[in-house]
């Protein structure tokens, strides 16, 4: 500011001493207005570019201040760095923005914006799959058109009509009287959320919730508990399971103690109750064994890389037991087709006792399902991508379809009376599929109704290792 009024009184001074030169005295006066005139004029010149300079559009780019004088190039050039201080903070909010919705979006719970009617604003893509909805299409259409459900319409309605809670808490509470209409749950119901069943790609549980904020506004969140009902509902099939496997034995037990404690037996019907109640005894001591060991597993921590074994030791013992399991449970009729093959030099990074049982699990199955005279074949490949397989394929009746994906479910059973001949606990397969993923691997299920079955067992190329000449090389 004082330079630009050390220029105008310059100007001034040198205009009125030219005039005074010219015309003394009039002359100066004349000099001193002409200046005067003229310093206005140039002011006028530079408001109006910086002016239109600021009425120019958003969308062009106003970085470059037009060239003024005096006063106004300084206010032109802190209104450009103000400019740029505003944009540049615009861009860092809307970057902080785009990255909070992108994490909003990645998020596997839904979000849903609703304005204060219960239109929809926003929703991330979890909420498009949990209620089957598109994010274009039905922007700003009302909630309760698109998901029918009568009480999601309900639960809806109730939010909608409710007060905000600092409306609640500032609101004086009334006691319930001849006016005051009390409804039970309502408020579990506003704090909780509800649960939903759906069925737009397969059947889902749904948790969902409403809380307002801004001005009458509302977020939905909704929770997949998909996988969580599932697991309690496992849960709950698995007690009763094992509450029936375990009370069926000891009921018959039951029943032949109170037969040899009531009734004079001779010494040859008392031998066959105590050989029944015997094999009870066993299955109930097998079932309770397998229960231990898939606690075991479940409850332990993966096996390291520092424990290995030879396949072929491991194969000859399995091979001794599966010999004496077929000459046991198939005595009488044709002996059955046991073969045994690969695994020369391939070494398994893991626990030898959990790969046994897996293995042991598999092969007793086949040869308990094949029947007098049936095949029966054991082998371990080394696959081209380097991880080894263990298959046991059997020529047996087969399964169905429906039953396959099932199978190494705790108690699955197929055929419950023939399952329960055969000696089985129904948890055979769930030990060897969790042996397998302990492992990093899996278990592979292939059947034919009337033609067989193959099981296979995947260990991971990290968990294979061949030996030739005591060198060890991945498979």
């Amino acid at each position: 500011m004082l330079a630009r009024l050390f220029f105008v009184v310059v100007g001034l001074v040198a205009a009125g001493a030219l005039g005074w030169h010219l015309a003394d005295w009039p002359g100066a006066t004349v000099g001193v207005a002409l200046a005067a005139i003229g310093l206005q004029l140039i002011d006028l010149v530079s408001a109006a570019r910086v002016l239109g300079w600021l009425r120019q559009s958003l969308e062009q780019d106003l970085s470059d201040p037009p060239r003024v004088m005096g006063a106004w190039r300084e206010a032109a050039d802190r209104m450009r760095r103000r400019m740029r201080q505003g944009n540049q903070k615009l861009d860092a909010a809307g970057a902080k923005l785009d990255s909070f919705l992108d994490a909003i979006q990645a998020s596997p719970n839904g979000v849903m914006l609703l304005d204060a009617q219960g239109r929809i604003e926003w929703m991330n893509a979890s909420a498009c799959l949990h209620f089957d909805l598109d994010a274009e299409h039905d922007h700003l259409q009302h909630v309760a058109n698109l998901v029918r459900d009568p009480l999601f319409a309900d639960y809806l309605h109730a939010q909608m009509k409710a007060k905000p809670p600092a409306e609640r808490a500032a609101a004086p509470s009334a006691r319930p009287g001849p006016g005051n209409v009390v409804v039970a749950g309502s408020a579990n119901a506003q704090g909780g959320g509800i649960t939903l069943l759906r069925w737009t790609q397969a059947q889902s549980v749904l948790k969902v919730q409403l809380h307002p904020y801004g001005d009458g506004q509302r977020l939905l969140l909704s929770q997949d508990f998909t996988a969580m009902a599932k697991a309690e509902s496992m849960q709950r099939d698995f007690v009763a399971n094992v509450s029936h496997e375990i009370r069926t034995p000891l009921t018959v037990l039951a029943g032949f103690i109170e037969t040899l404690q009531t009734l004079p037996l001779e010494d040859a019907e008392r031998a066959r109750y105590l050989d029944l109640m015997a094999k009870q005894a066993d299955r109930q001591q097998a079932l309770i064994s397998d229960l231990l060991t898939l606690s075991k597993l479940e409850g332990r921590a993966r096996p390291g890389t520092d424990e290995r074994f030879e396949v072929q030791a491991m194969a000859a013992e399995y091979q001794e037991q599966a010999q004496a399991l077929s000459e046991q449970v198939w005595a009488e009729g044709p002996p059955q087709q046991l073969s045994f093959e690969g695994g020369a030099g391939l070494h398994i990074v893991g626990s030898r006792s959990e790969w046994l049982s897996a293995c042991t699990n598999l092969i007793s199955n086949a040869i308990r399902y094949s029947g007098p005279g049936g095949r029966v074949n054991v082998s371990w490949t080394v696959l081209p991508d380097g991880q080894a397989e263990f298959a046991v394929s059997d020529n047996g009746p087969g399964i169905a379809p429906e039953h396959v994906a099932r199978l190494s479910e705790r108690f699955y059973r197929v055929d419950n009376s023939r399952s329960r001949e055969s000696g089985g606990t129904g948890l055979g397969l769930a030990i060897t599929r969790q042996v397998a993923q302990r492992h990093g691997g899996e278990l592979l299920i292939q059947s034919t109704l009337g033609k067989g079955s193959r099981f296979a067992l995947r260990v991971p190329a990290a968990r294979a290792r061949l030996v030739h000449d005591g060198q060890a090389k991945a498979a």
